[in-house]
């Protein structure tokens, strides 16, 4: 955060929204949709995680120490996923919230 941000969490914020209404605006529904009937599609999304992990730890051994190089490819992930998060708890509660019993199916 201080090499990007300056250490200031509201830019950091205000970046994550940036992506999310320009650059992630086509994947935004696709991140709200859930084809399951349970409440969250915590199984979808922890499958995404897990995916991600992979990638992320390819070629670092147990004790190794991560790096810049290491910060630096991780950050837009990273930034993805909270904005993911985002906006499927925004979705959920929207459900909640609206009266209607289902999520948004794609």
């Amino acid at each position: 955060m201080k090499d990007f941000f300056d250490k200031d969490q509201d830019a950091m914020i205000e970046s994550i929204q940036r992506n999310i209404t320009e650059d992630w605006s086509s994947e935004e529904k696709q991140w709200e949709a859930c084809r399951s009937k349970t409440t969250t599609c915590a199984e979808k999304y922890a499958q995404e995680s897990a995916l991600l992990a992979c990638d992320a730890y390819e070629g670092v051994e147990q004790d190794d120490t991560l790096g810049d190089e290491y910060y630096f490819k991780a950050l837009p992930v990273v930034q993805k996923r909270l904005a993911q998060g985002g906006v499927r708890l925004a979705a959920i509660l929207n459900r909640i919230f609206s009266g209607n019993g289902r999520l948004q199916s794609i």
